[in-house]
């Protein structure tokens, strides 16, 4: 099977040999794809909707692999026990969903050795919450595909009573928006991303230069503070 290369970026935070749950699966690719590349020998395959559970299970009877992956209809980590699994995948859904799908399925998380998070929007959130929590970044990763951007992150969840010592560190507003593995790896895909913000925001304070109410005032203030956010990135890639 072949991926998108968002897709792919993602099974390629998954640790090779380890049992995964892709949480939120729609078509049950990345299950496929690590099966057939051998990268795993089982995984659970859920979602919390029907319709693309019938269709995850119609993909892997295509692919002859019934055996392996086993589909299930669930609300996040609900219909998981503890210890079935080392890696979940959650990606392609909001930042706020991520975070409440972790929360929710604090007991079976805190079990596993890996998580491997996309989220769509609200990474600063996401990254803020797993910071909170005591979750430890592992790796970052960004991909470019059709315009768009999609970063992701792989995270060790914290066992009962334990804390990341990354918790003793405050990460910096440009390290939580952009992220600070990326940031420190001066990743290239990001450095495009940051370029674009850039001339995003460039062109609307061009756009509303010569207007002056207060509506104008505040959005200005606004995108003024997201470029000295954006600059500091950028600051990482002068080093």
């Amino acid at each position: 099977m072949e991926l998108s290369k968002r897709l792919q970026a993602v099974a390629d935070l998954v640790t090779a040999g380890y049992k995964v749950a892709d949480i939120g699966t729609d078509h049950a690719y990345i299950p496929i794809f690590l099966l057939e590349t051998g990268k795993t020998d089982w995984a659970a395959a859920m979602d919390v909707n029907k319709g693309p559970i019938e269709k995850a299970r119609e993909n892997i009877r295509a692919y002859g692999l019934e055996a392996q992956i086993e589909t299930r209809l669930s609300n996040g980590f609900l219909a998981l026990g503890k210890g079935e699994v080392q890696s979940a995948v959650i990606a392609g859904m909001g930042g706020n969903l991520v975070i409440r799908i972790l929360q929710e399925g604090r007991d079976v998380v805190s079990t596993l050795q890996e998580c491997i998070l996309q989220p769509q929007s609200e990474t600063d959130k996401v990254r803020a919450f797993l910071l909170q929590e005591g979750f430890f970044f592992i790796e970052e990763d960004m991909v470019e595909e059709d315009g768009k951007y999609y970063p992701m992150m792989k995270v060790k969840p914290p066992k009962s009573g334990e804390e990341s010592r990354q918790n003793e560190e405050v990460w910096k507003i440009e390290q939580l928006w952009f992220g600070k593995l990326l940031l420190e790896k001066r990743h290239p895909v990001l450095k495009r991303y940051l370029e674009r913000e850039t001339r995003i925001r460039e062109e609307i304070l061009r756009s509303i230069r010569d207007k002056d109410s207060e509506q104008i005032q505040v959005r200005r203030g606004q995108l003024q503070e997201e470029l000295n956010i954006i600059k500091k990135g950028m600051e990482y890639y002068a080093l």
